[in-house]
């Protein structure tokens, strides 16, 4: 196997990657309570891992009502906003590029995380099933729950969403991000509208696929608006067999996911953003996405195209050359490796991930991993 190739660099809108490897969207729930505010502990973690070619951050709620689990940050106030700038500073002082995800998870959500305990909200009123959220039970203690059953949005509603994203947009670059990324998958708000399961609709956003997809037009066309079409990024996670692991993963698998998903990549074509993510499914032994699913992606897309999903080093570099993608994320080998890119390329062993401090807590599971030393 030949790594060079993930040490190429590549142009991504205006700016040029050093290498291929990504740290993706990784939720670590560490932000300042209250106020789910990033902090000098998350500039740490991200400035760590800086010799990735491209950073996301981790789920970023873009209103209070987008929160689906206890601690994660979000970016729709100004204390929230100068949180980010600490992270953007520390990044951009190591050289690094780095996107926000903006996030709004819909119907996944409970009502102790809502503003005044009210139901979650949602393109129609299905709870979700089979997937659980995470709750505050006191003071740094969480436990998974059931999502709260959701109540539909009006039609009024979900034109203010999506100004909601464009304001979270215009919040990314206060903070000083170099673009942002909308997070589309894993049954959260912009798949619920997708889905043929979850939106049940009967007004412009529901029915045809056509009318599915509108409301990732609009957030897409808006937030392009704001920040620049080559600053935007658009995360899916197609899924193509129903089982136990994909509703465990929040993954909504539709009747014809092929045409659902290549139709979607499509209208993001039209609009010319920089790039497009897909995760794979990222359980044991999970199914690759088909062949005839990667070529279409790249007949259909003109942007950078980004893999991940339990990636190791051959895959990514199998994918990239047959020409199917072109950056790849490489999730939990990031957590636990900071300086990853260099282990990748000297062939150095790989710390082992700790699954206990995955999600909130302290430094510990967080910044002491340490990097390699010959």
């Amino acid at each position: 196997m030949d790594i060079k190739s993930l040490f190429t660099p590549i142009q991504l809108g205006s700016f040029t990657l050093k290498n291929r490897i990504v740290l993706p969207p990784l939720t670590r729930s560490r932000s300042t309570q209250p106020g789910n505010i990033a902090n000098e502990l998350m500039a740490k973690y991200y400035s760590q891992r800086t010799g990735a070619g491209f950073l996301v951050t981790e789920g970023t709620q873009i209103e209070p009502r987008g929160q689906g689990y206890a601690w994660t940050p979000g970016i729709y106030n100004a204390e929230q906003i100068a949180g980010w700038q600490k992270v953007t500073k520390a990044v951009h002082e190591q050289g690094g590029v780095i996107f926000a995800q903006l996030w709004h998870v819909g119907r996944v959500s409970h009502t102790t995380l809502q503003p005044n305990g009210d139901a979650p909200i949602a393109p129609s009123a299905i709870a979700a099933e089979n997937v659980k959220v995470f709750i505050e039970t006191a003071p740094g203690e969480g436990d998974l729950a059931d999502p709260s059953a959701p109540r539909a949005l009006t039609t009024d509603e979900v034109k203010e969403l999506v100004e909601l994203y464009a304001q979270a947009a215009r919040n990314a670059m206060a903070a000083g991000f170099d673009g942002v990324e909308l997070h589309c998958a894993n049954g959260y708000l912009v798949n619920q509208f997708i889905s043929e399961h979850s939106n049940h609709r009967d007004d412009q956003y529901g029915g045809s696929l056509e009318n599915r997809l509108r409301f990732l037009k609009e957030i897409t066309t808006a937030v392009a608006d704001v920040v620049g079409k080559d600053r935007v990024g658009v995360r899916f996670a197609p899924l193509f067999e129903s089982t136990t692991e994909v509703r465990v993963y929040l993954g909504l698998v539709e009747s014809d996911p092929q045409h659902t998903y290549i139709s979607a990549i499509k209208v993001l074509n039209d609009i010319g953003i920089a790039y497009l993510s897909l995760a794979e499914a990222d359980w044991d032994n999970a199914p690759d996405l088909p062949e005839t699913f990667y070529k279409a992606v790249r007949q259909e897309f003109r942007g950078v195209i980004m893999y991940a999903g339990k990636y190791t080093t051959d895959k990514a570099v199998k994918v990239l050359n047959a020409g199917d993608g072109d950056i790849f994320g490489f999730g939990r080998p990031f957590i636990a490796n900071p300086d990853l890119p260099a282990r990748i390329e000297n062939n150095w062993p790989l710390n082992s991930v700790d699954p206990t401090t995955m999600y909130g807590g302290t430094d510990i599971g967080y910044v002491d991993y340490p990097s390699y030393s010959n």
